[in-house]
């Protein structure tokens, strides 16, 4: 059964371009992560400084190896989210029928 995260991201003013470079940094390791399923960011088009990120994970395991991952803590945790105005994370289990 996978397991999905929904995250939604609202930039601070003035720091769209590195929030945006922070997430072009991860997207390649991430995908590459063997547990990773999807990995795909989305931007508001009325409101570019709000960003979702949709992501699927074979198991709450594997989104704990991501968030473990050197790619994750030196780009989402060390560039990314300190440059946010504010955060939502919202975990899913996938319906098997």
């Amino acid at each position: 059964m996978a397991w999905a995260l929904t995250v939604r991201w609202v930039i601070r003013v003035g720091e769209e371009e590195a929030v945006l470079e922070a997430l072009r940094q991860l997207a390649g390791p991430t995908r590459a992560e063997p547990g990773v399923l999807q990995w795909q960011p989305h931007r508001d088009p009325r409101n570019p400084r709000v960003v979702f990120v949709y992501e699927q994970y074979t198991d709450p395991a594997a989104y704990e190896a991501h968030v473990a991952s050197e790619h994750f803590e030196r780009w989402g945790k060390g560039e990314a989210l300190p440059r946010l105005e504010d955060r939502e994370r919202t975990f899913y289990e996938t319906l098997d029928f």
